[in-house]
């Protein structure tokens, strides 16, 4: 039994006690603790899913080592904190239920574990994609003494619908681009949409087509085809009329009625729509789609709203167009970003 700083050593614990048992090494946080002539398994807890995310970055070459394996025992010691790593941004993304969790959970790393790191908020992973249908042309041709370099690819760029993602197709007739070039126009393409024309972000929701182009017997290559499908896709960006997109996530808060009205202000201060509300017994429930970048700190700022006494839960929806005077923002920012790393 624990005493405070004390161990008083027991031979048994009784039911609605706290004890302790030491050097359990293949024990994990829910597993159930039985004798071998009685076994039992008890219901495993449910934990509420994450509503707060930050991102996890290194002090050091040595912190970068150890993170993930201690950021693994720390979820194994906290089944309510998660880990992931966003493939559009490129961070570690730790989550839990609130800044104080969050706050713990990385001091418990560098006492425990000798890591240190700095957190902040996740980069928000924004998207472009273009709402008209472009075409671009374009030739790589280059004579440096002996074999050159010799691509020209004509493509069309058409919009798809929300959520199709990025797609190459072709129909070249009459062997203007061989078929052995084709893989390497693709390669091309889609190398290219991984930065759009306003900020740098993936692009989405689009089609490309080889449609036609022309080759050279020697100086064609499939660097050459690359080349020029990369730049002809830049032109057809610029003269598709490109937006740039930002994720919705679909928010459910469960409030006391009377911060009902608090909550929706601050809705649609945060650029959400509001779905529905649902009243049950002295309490609301509240559906809204708002921006994950207008969210990302919403457990602090419903627990300063309800005294506490709040809930949400957050789920991704779907991508939206940014309004214009928010995408300027995004984009200077992005910009300063850019500079400061270069």
């Amino acid at each position: 039994m624990l005493r405070g700083k004390a161990q008083e050593p027991v031979s048994s614990v009784i039911a609605g006690d706290v004890g302790a048992v030491a050097k359990l090494v293949q024990t994990e946080t829910g597993d159930t603790l039985c004798g071998k002539d009685r076994p039992l398994l008890l219901k495993s807890i449910e934990f509420p899913n994450p509503c707060m995310s930050v991102a996890v970055h290194p002090k050091t070459k040595a912190d970068l080592d150890k993170l993930g394996s201690s950021l693994n025992r720390i979820v194994e010691e906290d089944p309510s904190l998660t880990v992931s790593r966003d493939l559009d941004t490129m961070e570690t993304v730790l989550s839990g239920m609130g800044e104080t969790q969050l706050d713990v959970a990385m001091e418990k790393m560098q006492r425990k574990f000798g890591v240190e790191v700095t957190i902040e908020a996740p980069k928000v992973p924004y998207k472009e994609t273009i709402t008209a249908q472009a075409n671009a042309e374009y030739k790589h041709k280059k004579q440096t003494g002996g074999h050159g370099q010799y691509g020209h690819v004509f493509l069309e760029l058409v919009p798809m619908p929300k959520g199709s993602g990025a797609e190459f197709a072709e129909r070249v007739v009459g062997g203007s681009v061989p078929k052995n070039y084709i893989p390497a126009v693709e390669k091309g393409v889609m190398e290219a949409l991984k930065e759009g024309m306003l900020a740098k972000y993936p692009v989405t929701d689009i089609q490309v087509t080889l449609y036609d182009g022309s080759y050279h017997a020697v100086d064609s290559s499939e660097m050459a085809f690359k080349i020029a499908a990369s730049h002809a896709i830049k032109k057809g960006l610029a003269d598709g009329r490109p937006v740039l997109l930002e994720p919705i996530v679909k928010i459910k808060i469960t409030v006391p009625d009377s911060f009902t009205g608090d909550i929706i202000g601050d809705l649609n201060g945060k650029r959400a729509k509001v779905l529905g509300m649902n009243p049950q017994g002295g309490w609301n429930v509240i559906e809204a789609h708002a921006p994950l970048a207008e969210v990302q700190r919403y457990a602090i700022d419903l627990r300063a709203m309800t005294q506490g006494r709040g809930i949400f839960e957050t789920e991704f929806s779907h991508y939206e167009e940014v309004p214009p005077h928010v995408s300027q923002k995004i984009i200077a920012a992005r910009e300063q970003e850019k500079a400061e790393k270069s």
